[in-house]
């Protein structure tokens, strides 16, 4: 039974953390920063140089394959928890070591892609991220 609250307890935080994610506007340090969808969207319009552009397919690629390895092996390590769980009796201890393995994977997962907004950002001028700020607002307020 207190696995499967402990189960369902990090199924909301995961949960949480996605909503979050998907609105920059009410996160404080997510709205200093610019997804890669948007700087692609509006490369043109934000006036990106070729080296900027290069720089950044370069970022968002390395970025992009390992995020796709590390979802494979988070689904791994999800699965797990839930064979675990599943289970009449279910271990306290291995459901928890396994629940550590599962936060250490989404750890890497987020520092990874707060590594790849910094290097967006940093990428980019004043008037650009400026640029990026406006449109992101207009396309808010539709």
């Amino acid at each position: 039974m207190k696995a499967k609250i402990l189960l369902a307890c990090a199924l909301v935080f995961l949960c949480a953390g996605l909503v979050r994610a998907q609105q920059p506007d009410q996160d404080p340090i997510g709205q200093n920063f610019f997804a890669p969808d948007l700087v692609i969207q509006h490369q043109e319009e934000i006036g990106l140089s070729d080296e900027q552009k290069t720089y950044l397919k370069t970022e968002i690629r390395q970025a992009q394959v390992k995020f796709t390895e590390w979802q494979w092996k988070l689904q791994d390590e999800v699965e797990k928890m839930a064979s675990l769980v599943k289970q009449p009796h279910v271990e306290e201890a291995d459901v928890l070591a396994q629940l550590e393995k599962v936060l250490s994977m989404e750890r890497e997962i987020k520092r990874a892609q707060v590594t790849l907004l910094v290097r967006i950002k940093n990428k980019l001028t004043p008037e650009q991220q400026a640029k990026l700020v406006e449109i992101r607002s207009k396309s808010a307020n539709k």
